[in-house]
């Protein structure tokens, strides 16, 4: 490719809305062009990146035995109701009716067509096992579209799902497609780890995310730095404390704290450590009518360290809780401890409530916690003379690094990551629905066994540039480069022997199958060079008369500090050994 023939778009600033640096580089270096909130034109740099990205994950997907097909961009919506989703998923599926009046939704994933599919053309035990994939667009109608394509509304996903005759065999589907998303993103040429994961809206119980690791990543991952444990934040277990509870060493007192609304202000306050506050949560769970009115609600007490965060997944895991919940409203809060919120604490209420105790919290001896009255907390609390044991104890909190690892093996450590890619094995949650079976040996019907494989192709990238960029703009790992290499001629326009040696180069990489461009467009060299360190190519060739004349062209990576000079007659051999296969 010639840069003339091409459309480079570079731009000096990036847009007002550009929060984070992916966004901010892929729009100036022309990657991507906002259409409306959280939509985009993939332009031909950014598209060719997309395009290196599918090829990757189509090679490692068709490797694994996964079979390619396409399935539609919008779906009737009685395949979403047969499963309960379209009711469920809320705001973020996009509901349409056509002009018949009919309901659709535009797909933001594909469990319930590809159900479909299956349990049409899947008879027999005979046929299975079998993976389908696609890489297809999706939309998710995000409340706040922002960050560019790492959270957009349309994009391009990977989607697969395998189905199987049992547990056990799904079990391996689920193996050989986490190992094939190993291949996958080895292949990237980026940082990544493969942590246990909560399934959320998709369901099963056995999950891994794939982390781009970056130091702006929204999610945050849990880690051994001495094992293999690894798990995202919602996932991660905080051990119970291996030591027993101290014996009360203090008289329950209440003491006065006025204006100190938090574990921290009474904490400082009083002179004491965060840790031996506790902090009083006070959700409500709400019982439905058919009618989705709310006819009974319940309001939970959970206790948690002043120095710990409540962790809603973990929540939501709750005998109880399984239906989700709700903060309490100031009115419930008001009726059950006769208190406005920051002095609250489980004595002297004036309602029962379903009270839950992390782990450490039930382990503490002469705690803190709120007195049910405005500017006051007490003071040395304790489990069994104070107040009854706790009936549930349970693991709420959100793990702090230099707990102890899940797996015995040392310390936990905690970095930022990026999901980019997901495995699931969802055993019969879509099948049952849609009573999608087939007959086992015996004749007998039997629920298919499933499971599904995502990876966010779009987002992808964005995620690379988050953990490869520098001042001067983006570094693309080879395998995923808009172009591997860039040859620079200076004064091609004016020195035949440049335009001579730059097209000779180019020529001869392009026969060795590498995707190079020829900067023909007779840019200064400064702004050459600036345009080509945005746009992030790895591996950059300059040629100008003066190196010619001692049979020399420059060679720079793209993370090099500066260039280093190369026989001519070496080049292709320098380039090859730096590129990475």
């Amino acid at each position: 490719m010639k840069a003339s023939q091409f459309l480079i778009s570079t731009l000096k600033e990036a847009p007002a809305d550009a929060e984070v640096v992916s966004h901010k580089l892929m729009t100036r270096a022309g990657l991507i062009k906002k259409l409306g909130a959280g939509i985009y034109n993939y332009m031909p740099m950014g598209l060719r990146v997309i395009r290196k990205v599918e090829a990757i994950v189509r090679e490692e997907m068709n490797r694994a035995g996964a079979i390619e097909m396409t399935m539609p961009v919008v779906q009737p919506a009685e395949l979403w109701q047969e499963t309960g989703r379209f009711d469920k998923m809320g705001p973020e599926l996009l509901r349409i009716k056509d002009r018949h009046g009919r309901d659709f939704v535009i797909q933001p994933t594909s469990e319930e067509v590809v159900t479909d599919v299956v349990r049409q053309e899947v008879r027999s035990y005979k046929q299975l096992p079998k993976n389908f994939y696609q890489i297809q667009t999706k939309f998710r109608d995000e409340r706040r579209p922002r960050f560019g394509l790492m959270r957009g509304r349309e994009f391009t996903m990977k989607d697969a799902y395998s189905f199987d005759r049992d547990m056990a065999s799904a079990k391996a589907s689920y193996q050989v497609m986490a190992g094939a998303y190993r291949k996958i993103f080895d292949r990237f040429g980026l940082t990544y780890r493969a942590v246990a994961a909560d399934s959320g809206a998709i369901g099963g119980d056995l999950s891994e995310e794939f982390q781009v690791i970056a130091a702006t990543g929204e999610d945050a991952i849990v880690y051994c730095p001495t094992s293999n444990y690894a798990a995202n934040m919602e996932k991660a277990e905080a051990l119970a404390p291996s030591q027993p509870r101290a014996a009360a060493t203090q008289a329950l007192t209440k003491t006065p704290t006025p204006g100190k609304s938090t574990c921290e202000d009474v904490a400082a306050l009083l002179n004491v450590p965060l840790s031996t506050t506790v902090k009083s949560l006070v959700l409500a769970t709400d019982a439905l009518n058919e009618q989705g009115e709310i006819v009974k609600s319940q309001v939970w007490l959970l206790l948690l360290r002043g120095d710990h965060d409540m962790n809603e997944v973990k929540v939501c895991k709750l005998p109880g809780m399984e239906g989700g919940f709700r903060f309490a409203t100031l009115a419930e809060i008001e009726d059950h401890f006769g208190c406005k919120p920051g002095y609250l604490g489980p004595l002297n209420l004036k309602k029962p409530v379903h009270l839950v105790a992390d782990r450490e919290v039930a382990v503490m001896a002469d705690w803190i916690c709120g007195a049910n009255e405005p500017d006051f907390h007490i003071t040395g609390v304790n489990w069994g003379r104070d107040l009854p044991e706790p009936a549930l104890v349970a693991d709420i909190r959100n793990v702090v690094a230099g707990d102890q690892s899940p797996d015995g093996q040392g310390e936990l450590a905690i970095e930022r990551g990026i999901e980019v890619g997901h495995v699931f094995y969802l055993g019969t949650k879509y099948s049952k629905a849609m009573n999608a079976t087939f007959l086992d040996e015996t004749g007998k019907p039997q629920f298919l066994e499933m499971g599904c494989y995502g990876i966010g192709i779009t987002r992808l990238p964005a995620a690379a540039i988050e953990q490869n960029h520098d001042e001067r703009g983006i570094i693309w790992p080879d395998a995923i480069a808009p172009f591997t290499v860039v040859v620079c001629p200076i004064g091609m326009d004016r020195s035949e022997a440049v335009k001579l040696e730059a097209e000779r180069i180019y020529a001869a990489l392009l026969a060795e199958g590498v995707d190079v461009i020829l900067d023909d467009r007779g840019e200064r060299p400064g702004a050459m060079f600036a345009d080509w360190e945005l746009i992030g190519v790895p591996h950059r060739v300059t040629i100008g008369d003066k190196g010619l004349k001692d049979g020399l062209v420059e060679y720079q990576h793209r993370r090099d500090a500066e260039a280093s000079k190369v026989a001519v007659s070496d080049i292709l051999a320098h380039i090859r050994s730096r590129m990475t296969v």
